[in-house]
């Protein structure tokens, strides 16, 4: 079982809950986790978020306390959590207990309760890039196109979870994808593309378990921009089940750039709009600027 040597103070944590990520699962996983970090002899405090906005507030306050966050839930709550503590210096803990969990599977972060736990009492934290996305940081990627119509489904379905609501979702979306013509700026460099989506990514993983981008880094100070051009709808499902290995990249519709700062916007037609995606939430429509802040987080990750 985890422990705290007699030379090191316990550690202070601050569990900041999503209630309904995963149909509740958050809250139940936090239970054992609980229970061995405080045998343990580590202080926990539980919050309930009542929305982003709540969880980023009380994740500052409690950072600012001198306390280790822990985001607990999916993507979503993860990236608010996170995002909040980016350039704060403030340390990150991940209870992945969503429906994506994409961050914590880059990391290496376990879901088993005794694992998990020994890595917050005993972990040391683990320098890793955030991104800023019109202004707001978040951890994973930002996504624009026929994915982020997809994530939009997804969030509106009610009957399934997991990854069957973001299938179903995806299936609606490129039923009635229309291809756009996407302008997308990397490092000042202009590229005019016309295809299904567009994704900055930090993070190799997004959109429940797919890698879609496999040579991302975490802490290389880059984002990999992966773009899947126009295609026949039958090769983008081809396309669609590589995203589980990542074998993708090797298609000729698939093309990866890199830089620090990138742009995507709608060259056209005029009228039409596209929502852009972030660790699982839906901020805005396009345009879109996604700056890499390097280093910008720490967490307690293997």
């Amino acid at each position: 079982m985890p422990h705290q040597t007699p030379e090191t103070p316990p550690r202070a944590f601050t569990a900041i809950v999503n209630p309904a990520a995963g149909g509740s699962a958050s809250a139940s996983s936090l239970i054992p986790l609980a229970r061995l970090l405080r045998e343990a002899g580590a202080e926990v405090a539980v919050e309930y978020s009542r929305g982003l906005e709540h969880a980023h507030t009380v994740a500052r306050g409690a950072a600012e306390a001198g306390r280790i966050v822990l985001g607990v839930g999916g993507d979503g709550m993860v990236g608010c959590v996170g995002g909040a503590l980016a350039g704060t210096g403030a340390v990150l803990g991940i209870v992945p207990a969503g429906r994506g969990n994409d961050f914590a599977r880059q990391l290496g972060v376990p879901s088993d309760p005794e694992e998990l736990a020994a890595l917050l009492l005993e972990g040391e934290p683990r320098a890793v890039d955030a991104i800023e996305a019109n202004g707001t940081p978040v951890l994973g990627s930002v996504y624009a196109g026929v994915d982020a119509v997809a994530n939009a489904n997804a969030n509106k379905t009610r009957l399934l979870r997991g990854s069957a609501a973001y299938y179903v979702g995806a299936l609606r979306a490129i039923v009635s994808w229309r291809a756009a013509d996407y302008r997308v700026t990397v490092d000042g460099e202009e590229h005019r593309r016309e295809g299904y989506t567009v994704v900055a990514a930090n993070s190799g993983y997004y959109g429940f378990g797919k890698h879609i981008a496999p040579d991302a880094r975490v802490d290389d100070g880059l984002l990999d921009v992966v773009l899947i051009r126009h295609a026949p709808r039958t090769l983008f499902f081809a396309v669609m089940r590589e995203l589980a290995d990542g074998t993708h990249v090797r298609r000729p519709q698939v093309e990866v750039l890199r830089g620090r700062e990138v742009r995507i916007e709608l060259a056209g037609p005029p009228g039409r709009t596209l929502p852009y995606g972030a660790d699982g939430e839906l901020p805005g429509v396009l345009p879109v600027t996604a700056k890499v802040m390097p280093g910008a987080l720490r967490v307690l990750a293997p």
